[in-house]
C-alpha cells in the first residue's frame, strides 16, 4: 500500500515524497486508518516496525487541516530522553513542510532548558514528546493548559511500566480533557498493559505485529574503536572497497560529525556530500538528486532523514555511532540489500555504547562480528561490559589506634 492512499493533506505528501516514502509498513497500514477514524487504540509492534511513523503521521495531517490553536495539541509520552528526542527528529522530519511545531521535554538539563521546555507549554506546542517525570514537574504548576489536548500516545508502554511509571501515567491522563482520543503502543502485550488500557482506552481497536528481520543478503559487521579514530576509519573502509560502490550512506548523530566525515573524505578525493537540518529545502532536494543519479557516491547524513532515505542500489551503510534505539539500527541497515539485493552494514561501537549494541543483537537474534582493526589503528576497546566501579569506603575520624578503619 502507498503512503498516497491515505489520502494525506498536500503539505504533509509533500514532505513524505521528498523523503522517499513510497511504499507503507504493516503496522502504518492497520494503525494509520484507525487513527485517521478518531478511534482509540492499542498496538503490539516491536521495534523496527515503522510505529513511530504510523502514529505521527496522521496527527501531523490532522494538525494540517485544523485550525491552529496556542494550545498543546498533542501529548506523546516515551520512558526515555534518548526516543523523546528520536521521535521529536522525525516529527522535524516529516512536518518539514507544515506548520506543525514540536517539542521535546525531558529531565537532566539545564535551568534554562527547563525555562524553554516551560515556554513551549505556555505558548502551546503543537506536539509535546515528553518523558512522563518530567511533565508531572511541569504539571505540579499553573502555566501549562491542557484544555487543547486532543491526542493521548503512549509509546512502549511495556517499559514505561517496567521502569515504575504507572501512577505518572495515571496521574497525567487525569489532567488531560476526557474527549480524547488514546493510543497506546507496545513491543508485549503482558496483563499489567491490558489493564492500563482498559483504564485509558474506550472500546480500542487492537494490532498485533512481529518485527521485520534484517534482510537475507545483508552482511552485518562491527568495529570496536575509540572515538578519535572513527572518520579515519571511515576513510579507511572506503578506501579498501574501491571506486566499485555507487551507492554509500554514513550515518553519524551530530551535525558536527557529519561535516568532518565529509570534509576528510572530499581530501582523501573522495566526493562526499551531507544531509541534515542545517540546509534549506533546496539544497536538500538537490542533494538527494544527486545522490540518486550517482553524481555523488557517498552520503554523510545524520538521523533526521534516517529512515526516509529510500534509494535502490545502496550497498554500503555505516553507522558511525551505535544507535540510541534498536528500531533505528534496524531501519538504517535496512536502507541497503533490498529487493532481492545484496549489502553491507558496518557499525562503528566504542566504550559506552557496548549496552546499546548487546540490545540490538538480542533484538535481531543474531551476535554481528566484530571485525579486527586495520593496521596502524590503536586497538580498540573489549566487547563486554564493564563492571560498575565500586564505591570507595571513606576513612572514619579516630583517635583510636585499635580502629582498623584508620589511616596509619
Amino acid at each position: 500500500m502507498k503512503f498516497t492512499e491515505f489520502k494525506f493533506g498536500n503539505e504533509l505528501q509533500e514532505g513524505l515524497d521528498m523523503m522517499g516514502f513510497e511504499e507503507a509498513t504493516p503496522i502504518q497500514i492497520q494503525a494509520i486508518p484507525t487513527i485517521q477514524k478518531g478511534k482509540d487504540l492499542i498496538a503490539c509492534a516491536q521495534t523496527g516496525t515503522g510505529k513511530t511513523a504510523a502514529f505521527v503521521l496522521p496527527i501531523l495531517d490532522k494538525l494540517t487541516k485544523t485550525k491552529q490553536t496556542n494550545k498543546v495539541n498533542t501529548i506523546i509520552i516515551a520512558p526515555t530522553r534518548e526516543l523523546a528526542k528520536q521521535i521529536d527528529r522525525q516529527i522535524e522530519g516529516f512536518a518539514y513542510f507544515t506548520n506543525s511545531s514540536s517539542y521535546p521535554i525531558y529531565g537532566g538539563g539545564t535551568g534554562i532548558e527547563y525555562d524553554n521546555q516551560k515556554q513551549a507549554l505556555k505558548k502551546g506546542a503543537d506536539i509535546i514528546i515528553c518523558t512522563p517525570g518530567r511533565l508531572m514537574a511541569h504539571l505540579d504548576f499553573d502555566y501549562f493548559d491542557t484544555t487543547g489536548v486532543k491526542y493521548f500516545i503512549l509509546d512502549e508502554a511495556d517499559r514505561m511500566l517496567d521502569m515504575g511509571f504507572y501512577d505518572d501515567i495515571m496521574k497525567i491522563s487525569k489532567e488531560l480533557p476526557p474527549d480524547r482520543q488514546n493510543l497506546l503502543f507496545s513491543a508485549t502485550m503482558p496483563p499489567k498493559i491490558r489493564e492500563l488500557a482498559n483504564k485509558l482506552l474506550t472500546n480500542p481497536e487492537s494490532i498485533s505485529l512481529a518485527i521485520s528481520k534484517p534482510a537475507d543478503g545483508l552482511t552485518q559487521n562491527a568495529y570496536m574503536v575509540h572515538d578519535k579514530h572513527k572518520v579515519k576509519l571511515v576513510r579507511d573502509i572506503l578506501r579498501a572497497k574501491g571506486k566499485d560502490l555507487s551507492h554509500v550512506l554514513v550515518f553519524a548523530s551530530s551535525i558536527k560529525s557529519v561535516k568532518e566525515i565529509k570534509q576528510t573524505l572530499n581530501k582523501a578525493g573522495m566526493r562526499a556530500s551531507e544531509m541534515h537540518s542545517g540546509l534549506d529545502q533546496e539544497q536538500r532536494e538537490e542533494t538527494i538528486r544527486d545522490f540518486k543519479n550517482k553524481k555523488i557516491r557517498i552520503l554523510v547524513a545524520t538521523d533526521i532523514l534516517s529512515r526516509g532515505i529510500d534509494i535502490k542500489g545502496i550497498e554500503l551503510v555505516i553507522n558511525y555511532e551505535v544507535p540510541h534505539d534498536a528500531e533505528d539500527y534496524v531501519h538504517r541497515i535496512g536502507r541497503t540489500a533490498r529487493a532481492e539485493r545484496t549489502g553491507e552494514a558496518i557499525t562503528f561501537i566504542n566504550q559506552q555504547q557496548i549496552r546499546n549494541f548487546l540490545d540490538i543483537e538480542k533484538l535481531i537474534e543474531k551476535e554481528v562480528p566484530k571485525l579486527e582493526l586495520p593496521k596502524g589503528f590503536e586497538k580498540g576497546p573489549e566487547y563486554k561490559m564493564q563492571p560498575k566501579n565500586k564505591k570507595k569506603k571513606k576513612w572514619r575520624n579516630s583517635n583510636n589506634k585499635n580502629n582498623p578503619t584508620s589511616p596509619k
